[in-house]
Protein backbone atom coordinates (compact mmCIF):
# COMPACT_ATOMS: atom_id res chain seq x y z
CA UNK A 1 0.00 0.00 0.00
CA UNK A 2 0.97 3.59 -0.93
CA UNK A 3 0.76 6.94 0.73
CA UNK A 4 -0.01 9.48 -1.93
CA UNK A 5 1.73 12.61 -1.93
CA UNK A 6 0.56 15.68 -3.79
CA UNK A 7 3.31 18.69 -4.20
CA UNK A 8 2.94 22.44 -5.68
CA UNK A 9 5.68 24.08 -7.57
CA UNK A 10 4.29 27.49 -6.90
CA UNK A 11 5.81 29.70 -9.63
CA UNK A 12 5.22 33.84 -9.10
CA UNK A 13 7.58 36.71 -10.82
CA UNK A 14 10.40 34.45 -11.57
CA UNK A 15 11.18 32.60 -8.68
CA UNK A 16 9.92 29.40 -6.56
CA UNK A 17 7.83 29.38 -3.27
CA UNK A 18 9.80 26.79 -0.92
CA UNK A 19 9.50 25.59 2.54
CA UNK A 20 12.46 24.46 5.20
CA UNK A 21 10.52 21.75 6.58
CA UNK A 22 9.49 21.60 10.34
CA UNK A 23 12.10 19.85 12.56
CA UNK A 24 9.03 17.78 13.32
CA UNK A 25 8.68 16.13 10.74
CA UNK A 26 8.70 12.58 9.82
CA UNK A 27 10.79 12.78 6.46
CA UNK A 28 12.67 15.21 5.31
CA UNK A 29 13.05 17.34 8.32
CA UNK A 30 14.88 20.64 8.07
CA UNK A 31 14.99 20.28 4.53
CA UNK A 32 14.29 22.58 1.30
CA UNK A 33 10.91 21.44 0.21
CA UNK A 34 7.42 22.76 -2.21
CA UNK A 35 4.54 22.78 -0.09
CA UNK A 36 2.18 19.75 -0.10
CA UNK A 37 0.77 17.04 1.76
CA UNK A 38 -0.99 13.36 1.38
CA UNK A 39 -4.34 12.34 0.30
CA UNK A 40 -7.20 11.67 2.31
CA UNK A 41 -9.33 8.62 2.30
CA UNK A 42 -12.84 9.66 0.47
CA UNK A 43 -14.01 6.58 -1.24
CA UNK A 44 -15.31 7.59 -4.46
CA UNK A 45 -14.43 11.60 -5.69
CA UNK A 46 -12.41 13.03 -8.41
CA UNK A 47 -10.23 15.35 -8.73
CA UNK A 48 -8.65 14.69 -5.31
CA UNK A 49 -4.72 15.24 -6.06
CA UNK A 50 -5.40 19.37 -7.25
CA UNK A 51 -8.19 19.20 -4.09
CA UNK A 52 -5.53 17.85 -1.93
CA UNK A 53 -3.26 20.07 -2.98
CA UNK A 54 -5.24 23.27 -2.87
CA UNK A 55 -6.19 22.40 0.64
CA UNK A 56 -2.31 21.25 2.07
CA UNK A 57 -1.05 24.59 0.62
CA UNK A 58 -3.30 27.19 2.23
CA UNK A 59 -3.19 25.16 5.70
CA UNK A 60 0.97 25.43 5.20
CA UNK A 61 1.22 28.90 4.25
CA UNK A 62 -2.04 30.59 3.63
CA UNK A 63 -2.62 30.69 -0.37
CA UNK A 64 -4.47 30.24 -3.03
CA UNK A 65 -3.31 28.22 -6.01
CA UNK A 66 -5.07 27.90 -9.58
CA UNK A 67 -3.55 26.36 -13.24
CA UNK A 68 -2.52 22.85 -12.21
CA UNK A 69 -0.17 21.39 -14.90
CA UNK A 70 1.40 17.55 -13.99
CA UNK A 71 5.27 17.54 -13.90
CA UNK A 72 5.81 13.99 -13.18
CA UNK A 73 5.59 11.35 -10.03
CA UNK A 74 8.14 9.34 -8.39
CA UNK A 75 7.84 6.88 -4.97
CA UNK A 76 10.30 6.64 -2.22
CA UNK A 77 10.68 5.06 1.14
CA UNK A 78 10.84 7.02 4.02
CA UNK A 79 13.23 6.30 7.21
CA UNK A 80 10.17 4.49 8.88
CA UNK A 81 9.65 2.24 5.51
CA UNK A 82 6.18 3.92 4.83
CA UNK A 83 6.10 3.43 0.82
CA UNK A 84 4.84 7.14 -0.80
CA UNK A 85 4.19 8.02 -4.39
CA UNK A 86 4.62 11.58 -4.96
CA UNK A 87 3.05 13.56 -7.42
CA UNK A 88 4.44 17.09 -8.82
CA UNK A 89 2.03 19.76 -10.08
CA UNK A 90 3.27 23.00 -11.65
CA UNK A 91 0.71 26.02 -9.92
CA UNK A 92 0.53 29.49 -10.34
CA UNK A 93 0.12 31.65 -7.16
CA UNK A 94 -3.41 32.83 -7.01
CA UNK A 95 -3.83 35.15 -3.54
CA UNK A 96 -2.81 35.46 -0.79
CA UNK A 97 1.08 36.06 0.88
CA UNK A 98 2.15 32.99 2.17
CA UNK A 99 4.00 32.42 6.06
CA UNK A 100 4.47 29.65 8.04
CA UNK A 101 0.40 29.26 9.02
CA UNK A 102 1.25 25.18 10.00
CA UNK A 103 4.51 25.45 12.39
CA UNK A 104 4.54 21.92 13.08
CA UNK A 105 4.65 21.37 9.37
CA UNK A 106 6.84 24.53 7.93
CA UNK A 107 9.89 26.35 9.62
CA UNK A 108 9.95 28.57 7.12
CA UNK A 109 9.17 30.18 3.73
CA UNK A 110 10.50 32.17 1.04
CA UNK A 111 10.42 32.60 -3.17
CA UNK A 112 13.37 31.21 -4.70
CA UNK A 113 14.86 31.19 -8.00
CA UNK A 114 15.73 27.72 -9.64
CA UNK A 115 19.39 28.75 -9.94
CA UNK A 116 19.21 29.44 -5.82
CA UNK A 117 17.39 25.97 -5.17
CA UNK A 118 19.85 23.97 -7.53
CA UNK A 119 23.09 25.12 -4.76
CA UNK A 120 21.14 25.54 -1.62
CA UNK A 121 22.51 23.16 1.15
CA UNK A 122 19.39 21.55 2.12
CA UNK A 123 18.23 20.74 -0.91
CA UNK A 124 17.44 17.43 -1.39
CA UNK A 125 18.72 15.51 -4.89
CA UNK A 126 14.84 14.59 -5.60
CA UNK A 127 13.79 18.55 -4.94
CA UNK A 128 16.73 19.41 -7.39
CA UNK A 129 15.40 16.99 -9.88
CA UNK A 130 11.41 18.40 -9.79
CA UNK A 131 12.48 22.14 -9.52
CA UNK A 132 14.14 21.84 -13.00
CA UNK A 133 11.25 19.58 -14.58
CA UNK A 134 8.68 22.32 -13.01
CA UNK A 135 11.20 25.00 -14.38
CA UNK A 136 11.58 23.11 -18.06
CA UNK A 137 7.75 22.75 -18.48
CA UNK A 138 6.86 26.48 -17.05
CA UNK A 139 9.27 27.48 -19.82
CA UNK A 140 7.39 25.23 -22.58
CA UNK A 141 3.85 26.83 -21.41
CA UNK A 142 4.25 30.15 -21.15
CA UNK A 143 7.10 30.17 -23.56
CA UNK A 144 9.75 32.26 -21.33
Amino acid sequence: MFVVNVEGAIHRDGKWLMITRSEKEEHAAGCLSMVGGKCDLEGVSSDILERTLKREIYEEVGIEVEDFTYVNSSSFVTDKETHVIDIVFLCQHFTGEPYAKSTEEVGEVMWMTTEEILIHKDAPSYLKENITLAANKFTLIRGV
